[in-house]
């Protein structure tokens, strides 16, 4: 065996081992990215449930009755008198 087949050699080990240790790395990245995914999956249908909870009690809090309704109870407000109404001209 010369001297360049067993450079030869010892690059190719090199190579092998080398590129075990990339496969083991890129696999070990594949699975954080992963793990990374799977938890914005679950904060994407966290913020979509709470959308819909959002949009349900905008149709229900949206309702002009019902906030004439809790403007007069909460905050005992009442429509005003027309002769306590004024009118701005410009």
């Amino acid at each position: 065996m010369t001297r360049a087949d067993l450079f030869l050699i010892i690059t190719l080990v090199f190579a092998v081992v080398g590129s075990g240790i990339a496969v083991v790395h890129a696999k070990y990245q594949s699975r954080q990215l992963f793990v990374a995914l799977q938890e914005l999956r679950r904060d994407r249908d966290s913020v979509d449930m709470d959308w819909g909870r959002l949009q349900l009690e905008l149709g229900t809090v949206g309702n002009p009755a019902l906030m004439e309704k809790l403007a007069r109870s909460r905050l005992d407000m009442r429509m005003p008198k027309p002769v306590d109404v004024v009118v701005l001209e410009r």
